[in-house]
């Protein structure tokens, strides 16, 4: 079994301004936890949930962490296995446990929790409470170069890809590792980015409404197939975070 993504986490130099701009885009429940970190419960009864932290250099960012008992370990084999450099060595957060972060290969920001090996699954923060809000159940990373963004995953964190995506964007295999988020790995031409995507009802109201908020527009609505459409904002910060919609 791979490792599975736990949290995600969305930060920048006015958390305040990113938690107001969350909570009103996709109806999450903040929760301050303390100095410069919110917890978000996205209040949908499924997916993930994560944090809005603040950032002391003004650096904005947006990550998923995955778990694992050996958080240095998987470190040091992030970095020989081409990372590009340790963000946050292992932490101590007393009530919050051990984390860490690093860049892949392309510089994408991702992070690492420490997790129960005696547990059925790795830790996680709270579950999301059933509610109104919006799930977070997809990652995705887009590098310069899919076969090394593939590789590079597939071989740090035990995920396979199915046979279900394109040769340039391939959907890792739930069983593998994810667990309660899908996900996809691939090139993005101009776009390189870790991210993560909530499922909304309407793509295109979402995006417009997250214009109003003060966000902009990456891209989208973007047809994926007959029951599937995408799309992704920036963020006030910066921050780029996806949004589809699925109808059966």
């Amino acid at each position: 079994m791979g490792n599975r993504i736990t949290h995600f986490e969305i930060g920048g130099a006015d958390k305040p301004q990113l938690v107001g701009f969350y909570r009103d885009l996709f109806g999450w429940r903040m929760d301050e936890v303390g100095d410069g970190y919110t917890m978000v419960d996205t209040q949908a009864g499924e997916g993930i949930n994560g944090g809005i932290g603040r950032s002391s250099d003004g650096t904005p960012w947006v990550s998923f962490y995955v778990g694992d008992p050996d958080p240095e370990g998987l470190l040091a084999r992030a970095q020989a296995a081409g990372g590009t450099g340790t963000v946050v060595p292992v932490t101590e957060i007393e009530g919050f446990g051990a984390f860490a972060m690093f860049k892949d290969p392309d510089g994408n920001l991702v992070g690492i929790m420490r997790s129960d090996p005696d547990a059925a699954a790795p830790y996680e923060p709270g579950g999301s409470t059933p509610g109104e809000g919006i799930a977070v159940d997809w990652f995705e990373v887009l590098g310069a170069d899919a076969a090394r963004t593939q590789r590079f995953y597939s071989e740090l964190f035990g995920w396979k890809l199915n046979d279900s995506g394109a040769p340039a964007y391939g959907i890792v295999d739930s069983e593998s590792g994810p667990g309660r988020v899908g996900g996809g790995l691939g090139a993005g031409g101009e776009h390189v980015w870790a991210t993560l995507y909530a499922r909304v009802p309407d793509v295109d109201a979402t995006l417009a409404e997250a214009e109003k908020l003060g966000g902009t527009r990456v891209y989208g609505p973007m047809e994926v197939d007959d029951h599937m459409k995408t799309g992704a904002l920036r963020d006030p910060a910066g921050n780029v975070f996806g949004v589809y919609e699925h109808h059966h």
